[in-house]
């Protein structure tokens, strides 16, 4: 058993259909293995997930249960700051929220934040101490 690993991340949303239409309109393909009340996306090694909030609460245990977003960030990390702004104006164009425009920061990189529909926070980033393979991936130095 490998204990330290995230295969699966799922978002819950208000709405499964509109949130798959502007994950959608942001680029990302929808893999064949979604259902009618869950969509996969496949990324490199791991798989996002959206599902509807009150049916992921039930799905954990907690009917009822009041799910929140923001308290949590995902990070897409990119090569250069033009690739981070790139990212950023797609994720505005794709009907995203901005919460803070991709700017240089304090740690030495360049970040910003955006928000999709549901208020799920995304990080766009280019941090020149964390070099990327080809592939985008990210394996800490």
């Amino acid at each position: 058993m490998i204990p330290q690993r995230v295969t699966l991340t799922t978002l819950g949303v208000v709405d499964l259909d509109a949130a798959r239409a502007f994950y959608a309109r942001l680029g990302w393909r929808e893999h064949g293995a979604s259902q009618p009340g869950v969509a996969f996306y496949q990324m490199h090694g791991a798989v996002l997930a959206l599902f509807g909030r009150a049916e992921l609460a039930a799905d954990q245990g907690r009917p009822g249960a009041a799910l929140g977003t923001g308290a949590a960030t995902l990070a897409q990390n990119f090569a250069t700051e033009a690739e981070v702004d790139a990212a950023y104006a797609a994720a505005l164009a794709a009907g995203g929220t901005a919460l803070k425009a991709p700017e240089k920061v304090f740690w030495g990189g360049y970040s910003g934040y955006w928000a999709d529909p549901d208020g799920h926070v995304w990080e766009v980033a280019m941090n020149p101490f964390w070099p990327l393979a080809d592939d985008g991936s990210l394996t800490l130095p």
